[in-house]
């Protein structure tokens, strides 16, 4: 039986060999990137550096910024790289580009959640709001973010290291990303998926769980409120957490749990721009836009 090790590098062909498009994504991707970091940078530092910034939210929103940096930084790079060469990525990167895609994007999960939690503490026991998310327990609570993103990082990685490639070694993505490299394995794959599958949910559900509850209690305070004002400037604080939810959550649960039976390379590939790439570009831009605070914040940062 062949070994794993015969395959030492994986070809991407993830995007068209023309010229003229590879220019063009090219100079995309690296529009993307940029902003990615330069706005992500933003945001680090003006909570950093303003004094009235230094809520619960706002340190948050700095470890979500610090994350989408680490996010687009997992793949980014090496995508812009791999146009000026043979699109290759050795077998221990691939493996590293794996682990840590699925590290970070498990830990954003979990600070969503926590995020969540926070605003249900913050509108719904505001008398209590500075005990319950006390400095201490906010670090304790990106820790744990952290922890279990690592844990699901190994555990989905590891198997991965006993699969055979039999000398295939065409991935048909832009990156390495779990799904791709199963389906590109020629050994049985069915431990993986079983692994994969229950992990995965486990992380994506009780997250999911924290955030509905979160914001049941949360759209029930807000109706009880008497002005129509204060439920609008109250459930403002809300609505960029949202979207990042929406854009986040829905393109990251398609591209790793649908089915097989429903996967195409342009929609694997569109999902993964998204929640990997365009999303971490898109934080900052929703949270500058629809935070009064951080944009001003950002504003007076830049001089305008």
């Amino acid at each position: 039986m062949e070994n794993q090790t015969a395959v030492t590098y994986f070809v991407l062909l993830g995007f068209s060999d023309n010229l003229l498009a590879q220019i063009f994504f090219f100079l995309m991707f690296l529009f993307i990137y940029a902003t990615t970091v330069l706005g992500n940078m933003a945001i680090i530092t003006v909570i950093r550096i303003k004094n009235d910034l230094q809520s619960p939210m706002h340190f948050f929103l700095s470890h979500l910024a610090f994350i989408d940096i680490c996010f687009s930084s997992a793949t980014g790079p090496n995508l812009l790289a791999n146009f000026f060469s043979s699109h290759t990525i050795s077998y221990n990167g691939c493996m590293a580009q794996i682990f840590f895609v699925i590290l970070i994007g498990c830990t954003e999960l979990y600070l969503l959640a926590i995020m969540a939690v926070d605003r249900y503490a913050a509108i719904c026991k505001p008398l209590h709001y500075v005990q319950i998310m006390n400095r201490e327990v906010c670090r304790w609570l990106v820790g744990g973010a952290w922890t279990i993103g690592f844990i699901q990082g190994l555990v989905s990685t590891l198997p991965l290291l006993n699969l055979m490639f039999c000398g295939q070694n065409m991935i048909r993505h832009f990156s390495c990303e779990h799904p791709s490299l199963l389906a590109l394995s020629c050994s049985d794959i069915y431990t993986n998926r079983i692994i994969f599958f229950i992990t995965g949910n486990a992380v994506g559900i009780s997250s999911f769980l924290l955030i509905s509850v979160s914001y049941l209690h949360i759209f029930s305070t807000v109706q009880k409120m008497a002005s129509a004002e204060a439920k609008r400037k109250t459930f403002s604080t809300c609505t960029p957490h949202l979207i990042v939810l929406v854009l986040f959550y829905s393109s990251s649960w398609l591209r790793y749990m649908k089915p097989d039976s429903i996967s195409s390379l342009v929609l694997d590939e569109i999902l993964s721009i998204q929640y990997s790439i365009c999303t971490p570009m898109l934080n900052p831009i929703i949270y500058s836009l629809k935070t009064k605070d951080v944009k001003e914040a950002i504003k007076e940062f830049i001089g305008l």
